[in-house]
């Protein structure tokens, strides 16, 4: 890329480089090894967040005058010519005078309490609860939801959101170098904010600044400030009193957690009442969606259930893709966020944020057309247990259901949805987490923190990784995900390093210009570093996969004592003596069935709902074709078909001269297989690829082990507890493999082996309890589980 292309993208993006500050050996060293590098970012930029071409097609076709070439806005880098006043006062003064002048749509409370009370939902359950006080009905029903009138009487007050607005972009301001907003899809938002359907805007929970930050972009661009579902606890009487003045609805002050508030059988019908109501104004809504526990999918459930029912014509979803650089995690409460607030004031902004905000899709759409498929869902028992205890070859198709996305303890109209609806429900709430993740900017940290984790972990130059930054990157861009940095190599790396330094041990000899960098072998290192590298893993799910697939399939011939090389005279093999060669021919079959057992025991939020298993399994291979590592080859068509399918093989893999098995002796089949390609580089990219998957398969591996030290039954809070502290020791013991001990990890591995059904669980008024199942009691099937997650996991 020219030098004139590089300036316009460093002034468009605004890469917050710390200046002004004296620079350590290692930066220097770093600056003096790579300062020759020609400027280097992509050689365009993808256009991300398109609607799905399968569910919304409609919405798709609407050109809603979507500009790829608008660039971004730094939220927080206001000046004097975005105010309509100029001169020495105004520069001094022109964040207020911005705020000030943007657009408010206020939004009052006024008679909702009475529509929400006089809802056939709400009165039902007032007239079905035996606690109701007896007398006069208004007020027997206004001392039932008093816990709920701040709820309800959540209203957006214009003098109050300014205020806000300014607080929130002096608070930021501390905290990031810069929050940019990429414009490409704001026209489309202000085109579908005047059309009839109110806008709902979705976005996958990962710090308590999320909703903030939404609010803040669209205050600032003069759309519609939404209400804000917020899943905090708010102690503060004068904080939470603030807040529902801004439109955000918290917990009702008696309520912990949003599990605690939904077992209340009057909060459901009340919120969904409101929902209706806040719809019927017209007001946009904000909800945050956790792709670990489905939690704030209920909220997604209620809006398709008032779609259903007719109560609300339409409303367009907006999924929302917030990336930082360093995630940052606050508490919420007066006397913390003071302190937070003074901590930050002391010091200086770090990291940076981006915002891409989807294109707009409809949700009447999505449910009526029918598209997004949901016919073909069965529970992971079905689909896994088969091959696992009885070894069976073929897989039975199909994708794995995750209804606990929707917990089933919501009362009322939620409860009342049948299976089909249900399922429904949760591919939307899939849907939109993976929507969301897929329009993630990628941003350098997470490239390097990827690149140490997952292919430098013993330690790695900076010229090597300068090299392997540069190479990500173009790989990321050729995948359509955007990157949320911009400049040359030299201040891309720097920038990284500098943030990710405490994490890192970074050594600078005297005689060397080259510094060594090694990530810290400790755990809040290493859990940082995943945490940061999971929207590059998220980019190449597909060769992850693959890869992981192959590797298996190469096990297993190392295991076999034979090597892949079969000769035409009759020998049948040879065994393998030192290091086995790559020239192995994988059949197609076996490793796309690989491939699509894998794949159901994938977390959730990886793969759209509403594509199959078996096609995502195809992509999967056909992805490592096109990456390079696997060469596709096919029969000579010379030979007659049923002389190869009259062949038999007992292995899983094959050669080129006998590549396919068949139940027919004259059956076609398709007759191809993949062959590992020689190059350099493709063991290091296969291994690459492989260790992308590797924390997740690993703590399915420990906690199958865990049970043979756990006493069962036990409460959900604490196996997981126990589990995560027995994750957490193996990992000590062993002294590395720290990205399989996090807490998220402990609770998708004991989701997965619930659907898988090694854990039973049984609900019980105290709550949910625990248990492993009869059938995994025996070590013996607890072995055969190990071994099937274990021959997909790279060590």
């Amino acid at each position: 890329m020219v030098e004139g292309n590089n300036n316009r993208i460093n002034k468009d993006m605004g890469l917050p480089i710390q200046q002004n500050r004296p620079a350590l050996s290692w930066e220097l060293k770093i600056k003096q090894k790579v300062k020759m590098v020609p400027p280097f970012l992509g050689k365009f930029r993808p256009v991300v967040g398109q609607c799905c071409h399968q569910c919304t097609p409609d919405s798709l076709s609407r050109k809603l005058e979507q500009n790829s070439l608008l660039g971004f806005n730094n939220l927080l880098n206001v000046t004097e010519t975005q105010t309509r006043h100029r001169g020495w006062l105004v520069r001094r003064v022109c964040c207020a005078l911005f705020v000030s002048e943007c657009k408010v749509y206020g939004s009052p409370a006024s008679d909702r309490l009475d529509r929400i009370c006089q809802s056939n939902r709400v009165r039902e359950v007032l007239t079905a609860d035996h606690k109701a006080p007896e007398g006069d009905d208004s007020q027997g029903q206004l001392s039932r939801l008093s816990p709920f009138l701040p709820l309800i009487n959540t209203c957006i007050s214009p003098g109050f959101l300014r205020f806000m607005g300014w607080a929130m972009q002096k608070m930021f301001a501390c905290m990031f170098g810069s929050v940019h907003v990429n414009l490409n899809h704001l026209s489309a938002l202000h085109k579908a904010s005047q059309k009839d359907s109110p806008l709902v805007y979705v976005y996958v929970r990962q710090s308590a600044v999320d909703c903030a930050l939404i609010s803040l972009a669209l205050f600032c661009h003069n759309l519609k400030v939404p209400y804000t579902v917020c899943p905090l606890h708010v102690n503060s009487s004068f904080l939470r009193s603030i807040l529902q003045k801004v439109g955000v609805i918290l917990l009702p002050s008696s309520a912990l957690t949003e599990m605690e508030a939904e077992r209340d059988n009057l909060y459901s019908p009340v919120m969904t009442s409101l929902v209706r109501e806040l719809l019927h104004e017209g007001q946009a809504i904000s909800v945050g969606v956790s792709a670990e526990s489905g939690q704030g999918g209920q909220w997604l459930a209620r809006i398709r259930q008032l779609i259903k029912e007719g109560s609300v014509p339409d409303v367009s979803l907006v999924p929302v893709g917030i990336s930082y650089d360093c995630v940052t995690n606050i508490k919420v409460g007066l006397r913390s966020a003071l302190h937070w607030l003074w901590s930050f004031l002391l010091g200086k902004p770090s990291g940076s944020v981006r915002i891409h905000f989807a294109h707009p899709f409809s949700l009447k759409e999505m449910c009526e057309s029918g598209r997004c498929r949901v016919n073909e869902w069965l529970p992971l028992q079905d689909l896994l247990l088969p091959v696992i205890l009885n070894n069976r070859v073929n897989c039975v198709f199909g994708n794995r259901r995750m209804s606990w996305l929707l917990p089933s303890y919501y009362p009322s109209a939620l409860e009342e949805q049948s299976c089909p609806d249900r399922d429904l429900s949760v591919a939307i709430i899939l849907h939109l987490i993976v929507s969301a993740t897929s329009c993630m900017a990628v941003m350098s940290t997470s490239l390097v923190s990827s690149l140490l984790l997952y292919r430098h972990r013993k330690g790695v130059r900076a010229s090597v990784l300068c090299r392997d930054v540069a190479w990500l990157t173009e790989e990321v861009l050729f995948r359509k995900r955007d990157v949320g940095f911009g400049g040359s190599l030299v201040e891309v790396v720097h920038y990284s390093l500098s943030l990710l330094a405490p994490h890192l041990i970074i050594a600078a000899a005297p005689s060397r210009k080259d510094p060594l960098i090694v990530p810290r072998p400790s755990l809040a290192a290493t859990l940082h570093l995943s945490l940061q590298a999971q929207t590059v893993t998220h980019t190449f799910i597909l060769e992850a996969v693959g890869a992981c697939a192959v590797s298996a399939m190469l096990c297993e011939v190392v295991f076999s004592g034979v090597s892949s090389r079969v000769r035409t005279d009759g020998v049948e093999g040879e065994e393998v003596k030192g290091d086995m060669e790559f020239d192995v021919v994988l059949c197609q079959t076996e490793l796309t069935e690989r491939a699509l057992q894998l794949c159901h025991l994938l977390p959730p939020g990886v793969m759209p709902p509403c594509q199959s298993s078996q096609s995502f399994a195809l992509d999967a291979v056909d992805s490592l074709v096109r990456c390079g590592i696997l060469i596709m080859e096919e029969i000579p068509r010379d030979i007659p078909i049923c002389d190869f399918l009259k062949r038999r093989v007992a292995l899983t893999w094959t050669t080129s001269d006998d590549p396919y098995q068949s139940d027919s002796d004259c059956e076609e089949e398709d007759l191809r297989s993949y062959k590992i390609s020689q190059p350099r580089q493709c063991p290091d990219m296969l291994f690459f690829l492989c260790s992308m998957l590797a924390g997740h398969l690993r703590a399915l591996c420990w906690t199958t082990a865990a049970l043979d030290h756990m006493s069962t039954p036990l409460a959900e809070a604490e196996f997981v507890s126990q589990l995560h502290s027995y994750l957490c020791d193996t990992a000590n013991q062993k002294k590395q493999h720290y990205e399989s001990c996090s807490e998220e990890a402990a609770r998708t591995a004991v989701r997965t082996l619930i659907d898988l059904g090694v854990i039973l669980e049984e609900r019980q008024t105290g709550g949910v309890v625990l248990g492993v199942s009869p059938l995994f009691q025996l070590s013996e099937n607890r072995q055969k589980l190990h071994r099937f997650i274990s021959q997909y996991l790279y060590n």
